[in-house]
Order: C-alpha cells, then sequence, then structure tokens
C-alpha cells in the first residue's frame, strides 16, 4: 500500500517507459472459461438449511448485531453501485488513452471481475453459510430460496474491490491520468457496497469482509499477472 501511495502521488512518466498489457485469443478462452465456471457456480445447489429460522447465538457478536437489519433501499442502491464502480473501473483505465494500451487494461478488468466471480460463487456453494434471512421471521419460506444458502463471501463487495484493486494496480504499473483521485472514488465506492449489502440485510459483516479480501486478492493477481510489453 505503501507503493501504491508513493507511485499515485509520482509525476507521469513517458509512455514508451511503461508496460502495456498484452491481448489476444488466449483471453477468450480465459474470459470463456471464467465465465463458464462462475455460471455453473451461479446455479449449484447447496445442501439444504438445517434450520428455519435459525438460532442467533451461532453467530459472532459482529454478525448477530446486524440480523434485524433488511432495508430495501439499500439493497437495490448496492445493485446500482456495484456496477459504477466497476464500468467506473473500465471508464477511469481507459479514457485518453491509446487504443492498444486502453484494449489491454479492459481486457485485464474483464478477466479479474470474471475470475473473481467464478472464485466468489464456488466459495458460496462450498461454504453454504446462511444469509441473515434465515434468521429473522419468515425463515420457512426464506430457507426454500437457494440463493439464501449462499451468504459467504459477499458477492457485490467481491466484485468491486476486485474493480477497484486491478484498476489501482494498472494505475500504479502505467502511470494512469488522475489515478490517485480515481483510486480513492473507486475504494470508497467499494466500501459502501459492501455496508449497504449489510444495512440490506443480504450479508454479515464477515460475509463483507471476506469478499474484499478476495476481490482484491484475484484483483491483484490479474493485474500483476497478466502479460505485458514493456
Amino acid at each position: 500500500m505503501l507503493l501504491y501511495t508513493g507511485v499515485l502521488f509520482a509525476g507521469p512518466l513517458t509512455a514508451q517507459h511503461l508496460p502495456r498489457y498484452t491481448t489476444g485469443w488466449w483471453d477468450v478462452a480465459v474470459l470463456a472459461g471464467g465465465a463458464a465456471i462462475a455460471g455453473a457456480g451461479a446455479i449449484a445447489r447447496p445442501p439444504v438449511a438445517a434450520c428455519a429460522p435459525c438460532d442467533p447465538a451461532d453467530l459472532s457478536a459482529i454478525d448477530r448485531g446486524v440480523i434485524a437489519w433488511h432495508s430495501g433501499f439499500a439493497r437495490g442502491a448496492s445493485d446500482v453501485l456495484v456496477l459504477g464502480v466497476a464500468g467506473g473501473a473500465v471508464l477511469a483505465a481507459t479514457w485518453k488513452i491509446p487504443a492498444a494500451r486502453a484494449r489491454g487494461d479492459a481486457v485485464v478488468l474483464a478477466s479479474a471481475l470474471t475470475w473473481t466471480a467464478a472464485a466468489t460463487e464456488w466459495i458460496k456453494v462450498a461454504v453454504h453459510r446462511r444469509r441473515p434471512a434465515l434468521y429473522r421471521g419468515g425463515a420457512p419460506d426464506a430457507a426454500t430460496v437457494i440463493d439464501n444458502r449462499k451468504s459467504f463471501p459477499s458477492g457485490h463487495t467481491a466484485i468491486a474491490f476486485s474493480a477497484a484493486t486491478a484498476y489501482t494496480t494498472m494505475a500504479v504499473r502505467q502511470r494512469l491520468p488522475h489515478a490517485r483521485r480515481n483510486a480513492l472514488l473507486l475504494y470508497g465506492g467499494a466500501v459502501l457496497v459492501g455496508t449497504l449489502r449489510v444495512a440490506g440485510g443480504k450479508h454479515f459483516p464477515t460475509d463483507v469482509v471476506a469478499g474484499a479480501a478476495l476481490g482484491s486478492a484475484v484483483g491483484w493477481l490479474t493485474a500483476r499477472l497478466h502479460p505485458v510489453t514493456p
């Protein structure tokens, strides 16, 4: 993070000294494979909930304190904001950038988001954690919804942090314009996405923290490991 901060505050370098992400047909295979894995995870059925309603005493204190939260406005706002963060990252990484460089940046972001979704969906199935809805009134009806057994980690939060981290990593490597401002806005939006998911009653705080960690890891790895041209 200190390295990121130092580079984001540094002056611009000439374009010929900056790495450019390469693109090719293999990117299509990577993206298609990630999308297929994510789709399979999205329709996978976790085990049936063992309780409805479930006992809040099984939860940690921090998670137990948010069971009653279920704002419809917060849920809707989180859906819109996660798209805004992802779209904002793409726009920030490609705006007024030479076409070849912009294309590479867009592919890296697409890969980060796709594989974040793939990892998130299958972790949800493997962990099959119950959402807050199964601890509130109406739990028997909520238990019939497959998605209510896929609480951990928060997918919205993972996507938002993946976009913010992939962008920031690219901004560090390429000295993208307005990088400091854009990174702050994207991370601020990602934090707000996680907050809204908890306020909307879709996730526990620990789901959000795990989603932030997962998304940040995948976003960073994708932007660091993707091939570049010096």
